[in-house]
């Protein structure tokens, strides 16, 4: 299977990057991924339609333009995208259901795995065993 790994800053790539290969295998063998780093988290846009500046990469604002262009390219293919993103101070059942909206929104619909940090993700890279707990 092919994951398309969305992630909101290069702390979080570099984490996965250490952490995939441990889950996964090696890239290329049963499974392959790319990373996708972004600049931050920002928001879920009030429209859904994500019309910011792309040049901004802001993971939130763009998620609604990523996925509608997923779902289109990723068609008939064994692939997932996976969204991992920080909880902060967020509600996450509401949080998680906001998400879900963009990915109904999609024609074609993309295979969304939606991943939330309770903790910082920079946690796990700083070893802050209590945040891990």
């Amino acid at each position: 299977m092919h994951f398309e790994i969305l992630v909101e800053d290069a702390s979080g790539e570099l984490l996965l990057s250490w952490l995939l290969p441990k889950i996964l295998g090696k890239n290329g063998d049963a499974h392959a991924w790319r990373t996708h780093a972004y600049k931050g988290i920002g928001r879920v846009p009030r429209d859904l339609r994500g019309k910011t500046d792309p040049w901004k990469r802001i993971i939130l604002d763009q998620l609604p333009r990523i996925l509608a262009g997923y779902g289109k390219s990723l068609q008939g293919t064994d692939s997932a995208v996976v969204v991992v993103v920080d909880l902060d101070d967020r509600d996450c059942i509401g949080f998680k259901q906001e998400l879900l909206q963009i990915q109904k929104r999609c024609h074609p619909r993309p295979r969304v795995l939606f991943r939330l940090a309770i903790e910082e993700i920079e946690a796990w890279l700083l070893g802050d065993r209590s945040a891990i707990v």
